[in-house]
């Protein structure tokens, strides 16, 4: 079996990380704010000490507090005059008080501290007895966040609740994400990410991202999307990561973010809010009806001290409610109101033991019910029902000894996803020949389909190490840490009726096999490659000889692919609906499907500190074991090594402006959805079948131990991005802050699920589209490192697929950035960013199971795959700004503006989306309809951009204040298009080319707060 080897021993850790250097040519590149981000949720302050004509001052006591926090930490100052404060929690209202011999004391407030960040501070002292008032903040100023860590090269942005408050955004963490430049609009955020699209959809949405809470990760382990909701007002600080991960932190691929929540203070602090919006605050949609809506947001939130300076709580609850009406399409008539109510808790307490012990319990919830779907096209009984959310508990211990600390924790997330139907009855999907007229109902006959109960879950513990190192060759950060993991998705599947049904409609009795297989129809219901599934279990049917004497026309004994092309649909013998039969999916056997996948993660880092120079050097190694829903062991991803090295200069050597560049490798371990897909061997069993003469043949089984779905090829690897990253950043005065980045990514070792009788058969012909052993699309059984077992039981047909790695499958990745960004002080701040993204590739699958392995005119070797990828928005501009006038009113506004979003002119392939073809031709002896060349990546959406604006105004009170404010989003009501419909075909709504979707028109959102 290919593996990656674990490469640690007889190694350093500089060589090992230097070892990734030949992962592939590095790019000169150019980068916005970095951080060094540090898992155990603290950051850290150097500080430099200067008297009189710049002298180092050495023996200086600096101390830094903060009303926020729990600790005071004290330091000295060495003979260079400097001093670094570690293991400070994350706030922006700290005081550095600084006494000397021979110098008058100063202090500095509202300091920001930042987890993960070694910023660097200078302050000034004057003489005791001079008659000069010297200014601190010398360098850089204490309150600024523009103040650079020279010691890291990673690029994050850092968005403190103050700043998203001050500004129009939706009220979540996932709503702040488009504050941070080079972040794309809609479900799919991460501009750098390898992964713009899925097969599945024309845009797709992003799974490479990773969401963390607290230092755990909440990343639904299915989708890959955001697995969580909570109240916004907990966020003590949210840190958006894009490049230049270090080795503690688990992905990269896709953006980080990382929120750290509230912990309480030594004063009783609390806030009550009430948010609401109504369509009377929306105006008119010009391109539809506009549906009648209301909504609320409410919460609270109380923190304080249960014993002072040493055990703190902070708890919120906040209850989100949404009412909708859907009308009809196309009229005013209200066909069903759906309510979404959302309630999410949470409490946390913190207990500083002694000086060096602290222990942090915390809880949340987000049960959410939502009543029905909000899209207009589906009708009442197609309708599903969702009940969402879950509970999460985490115990977290820190301890230090001076300048080592041991951070400790365990972590619970049980969450649920159940949709239940609106309608019992049987589902039946009726076929209709392209270009014919029908309506919604005539096509869809019945309920929903399924009842389904879906349960993920995550259990996790870890442990962490920080050791800070003084030599005489500089200072060493040391971090080490390993965590173990068990991801759970459970699902329960209930077919209402025992049976789904696509059909054909009853005016096309006659209709082949062929016609259906070519996709002539409405929606695909048999491929080409089903021909010989079908033979297969004609021979295997009780009533073989029937079938033989409907299908076998010459009577030669003998069922050809050609015979099963001209079988006729004409049965409508019980029909739901009385249509024509032609395809089931019949359940034979129910039961929940349980799988799940264990992780374990070790890393180890050093960041080296010399003069201006810092090295960090640190590598990362993950192993991932399947297990299937009967508790076997489906298949163990071996140790996977990620080296990852970056090299930081201080051009100045003052802690204001430096260049930096980073090499590094980002793991994607394959999700649940193919755990499940490879290891459903109990619970739910369905049989697909064709109806032939008014018969059922089953021709695949999905579920159960009988037939697998899937299987997992002992040769495959774990899909993996190589980053590189240039930058530099600059300090101007005290709060501006300049960077430009520019970034390379090559992504490699995609995975895919391949129909082996397509691309393996020893004895292929060609036919249909399939590789022949001399062809180069043809993949040899030892690619995927198969047994002699499992080579018959495929060529038995008792595997449908196999996943493994795409051959020749990779995506390419660069781009640059330039952000400005002016701090906060003197009431204003303001940012502005442009980002340009070059993505292209032959894939966009991302470990799932799409259709590049089953059709060999998708291959990603095949002609005209290479293009554009599909889902890049290739320009990017973000600006915002805000400004407090003195009496109490703020005034903010946000711009965005892109691109276009890159799409591919489609034409519809079984529920999955692929470019136009061209007629049959020959390439390397495989004859099909190949992709049309130039039309990957051809299309691009329309620009467009955004423009809200927000007012607030602050009225202190004797005990608090209350806040007012407006948001009015798209406030010059620029209702402008933002897709376009991208099937060649059209559609009955829409001409390809033609507007499809557009920006929402001008709303008004109101809210109060009290806050003590």
């Amino acid at each position: 079996m290919k593996a990656f080897k674990q490469r640690m021993m007889g190694t350093t850790l500089l060589g090992s990380a230097l070892m990734a250097a030949g992962i592939a040519a590095p790019l000169v590149a150019i980068s916005m704010p970095t951080v060094a981000v540090a898992q155990a949720q603290s950051g850290s302050l150097r500080v430099a000490i200067t008297g009189e004509g710049g002298a180092a001052v050495s023996g200086a006591t600096v101390v830094v507090s903060s009303p926020d926090s729990l600790l005071t930490r004290t330091g000295v100052t060495g003979a260079d005059g400097r001093v670094r404060i570690s293991g400070l929690d994350p706030a922006t209202n700290y005081t550095v008080a600084v006494t000397a011999d021979g110098y008058s004391p100063y202090s500095a407030s509202s300091v920001a501290v930042v987890s993960g960040r070694d910023l660097s501070l200078t302050y000034a002292l004057s003489s005791i007895g001079s008659d000069t008032t010297r200014v601190g903040d010398i360098v850089v100023t204490g309150r600024s966040l523009a103040a650079i860590d020279t010691t890291s090269a990673t690029v994050a942005t850092t968005l403190t609740l103050g700043v998203v408050e001050s500004l129009p955004t939706g009220r979540n963490y996932q709503s702040y994400l488009q504050l941070v430049p080079g972040v794309k609009p809609g479900s799919n955020p991460s501009s750098k990410s390898g992964v713009n699209s899925s097969v599945t959809g024309v845009t797709g949405s992003s799974s490479d991202n990773i969401y963390i809470l607290d230092g755990v990760n909440v990343t639904d382990p299915v989708t890959g999307t955001f697995g969580a909701n909570f109240n916004s007002e907990i966020i003590q600080e949210q840190q958006v990561i894009t490049g230049g991960v270090p080795a503690e932190y688990e992905g990269g691929a896709g953006l980080i973010s990382s929120v750290i929540t509230k912990s309480g203070s030594n004063e009783w602090h609390g806030s009550l809010n009430y948010y609401f919006q109504n369509d009377g605050l929306v105006q008119d949609d010009k391109h539809g009806e506009s549906a009648g809506f209301s909504t609320y947001d409410t919460a609270f939130t109380l923190g304080g001290p249960i014993l002072r300076d040493r055990l703190w709580f902070f708890g919120s609850y906040q209850k989100k409610y949404r009412e909708d009406e859907v009308t009809f399409p196309g009229t005013e008539d209200v066909q069903r109101v759906v309510t979404n109510e959302a309630e999410y808790g949470f409490a946390k307490l913190t207990w500083q033991i002694t000086d060096d012990d602290r222990l942090t319990v915390s809880y949340f919830n987000d049960p959410t019910e939502i009543s029905g779907t909000s899209n207009a096209s589906t009708r009442n009984y197609r309708d599903t029902s969702q009940v969402q959310g879950g509970d999460k508990y985490k115990i977290d211990y820190t301890r230090t000894w001076g300048d080592l600390l041991l951070n400790a924790y365990w972590y619970k997330h049980e969450s649920e996803l159940t949709t239940l139907a609106a309608d019992q009855s049987v589902r039946n999907n009726v076929n209709f020949r392209r270009g014919d007229t029908y309506t919604y109902e005539q096509a869809n006959i019945g309920g929903a389909g399924a009842n389904t109960e879906r349960f993920r879950n995550r259990e996790e513990f870890g442990l962490k190490l920080e050791y800070y190192l003084e030599t005489g060759f500089g200072t060493h950060t040391i971090k080490a840490g390993y965590s173990q993991s068990e991801t759970q998705s459970v699902v329960n599947s209930l077919v209402p009726g025992g049976a789904t049904y696509t059909s054909l409609g009853s005016q096309y009795a006659g209709t082949t096999f062929d016609e259906l297989a070519k996709s002539q129809f409405t929606s695909a219901v048999f491929s080409d490659d089903d021909r010989a599934r079908i033979i297969a279990g004609i021979d295997s049917a009780s009533n073989r000889a029937t079938l033989y004497g409907i299908v076998d026309a010459d009577g030669d004994g003998v069922l050809t692919p050609e015979e099963i092309s001209a079988i006729t649909f004409s049965d409508t013998a019980g029909n739901p609906g009385s249509q024509i039969n032609a395809y089931r999916s019949l359940r034979v056997a129910d039961g929940p499907n349980d799988v799940r996948s264990e992780g374990k993660a070790l890393y180890l880092q050093d960041t080296w500190t010399y003069d201006n120079w810092t090295v960090n050097a640190g590598i990362r190694a993950e192993e991932w074991t399947h297990v299937a829903s009967n508790g076997e062991e489906l298949f163990t991803f071996d140790w996977a090594v990620a080296p990852r090295l970056s090299v930081v200069y201080d051009l100045q050597g003052d802690g204001r402006s430096k260049v930096w560049a980073f090499i590094g490798r980002y793991y994607d371990p394959p999700r649940n959805d193919m755990t499940g897909f490879a290891g459903s061997l109990s619970g739910a069993v369905n049989e697909e079948q064709i109806n032939i003469g008014g018969n059922w043949v089953t021709f695949r089984t999905r579920g159960g131990a009988q037939v697998l779905d899937s299987i997992f090829a002992p040769s495959t690897e774990t899909p993996y991005t190589d980053e590189y990253v240039l930058g530099y950043s600059r300090t101007f005065g005290r709060d501006i802050g300049l960077t430009v980045t520019a970034t390379k990514r090559a992504t490699r070792d995609i995975m895919e699920d391949y129909d082996l009788a397509v691309y393996s058969d020893p004895n292929g012909s060609g036919a249909a589209g399939n590789a022949t052993p001399d062809s180069k699309f043809y993949i040899p059984y030892e690619y995927f490192g198969l047994s002699a077992d499992q080579i018959s039981a495929v060529q038995a047909g008792q595997i449908n697929y196999v996943l493994g790695t795409l051959r020749g499958g990779k995506r390419d990745y660069w781009g640059y950035e330039i952000t400005l960004q002016k701090f906060k002080t003197d009431n204003w701040q303001a940012s502005a960013s442009y980002t340009y993204n070059d993505a292209q590739g032959n894939t966009s699958s991302d470990s799932n199971a799409g259709v590049q392995g089953d059709f060999i005119y998708l291959d990603p070797r095949a002609p005209n795959t290479w293009g554009n990828t599909p889902g890049n928005i290739k320009h990017l501009f973000k600006a915002y700004g805000s400004y407090e006038f003195d009496f109490g009113l703020e005034l903010a506004g946000v711009f965005n503006w892109n691109s276009g979003i890159v799409y591919t002119p489609i034409d519809y392939l079984y529920g999955y989306v692929a470019g136009p073809r061209g007629p049959a031709s020959t390439v390397d002896g495989v004859t099909s309809t190949w992709l049309l060349p130039g039309y990957t990546g051809k299309g691009k959406g329309p620009s467009y951009y955004t423009f809200d604006v927000r007012a607030s105004y602050d009225l202190d009170l004797s005990f608090g204040k209350v806040e007012l404010f407006l948001d009015v989003f798209n406030v010059l009501n620029k209702q402008s298009a933002t897709s376009v419909f991208t099937n060649r075909a059209g559609s009955a709504d829409y001409d390809f080319g033609e507007a499809n979707n557009w920006v929402a028109p001008r709303r008004a959102y109101l809210g109060v707060r009290y806050s003590f």
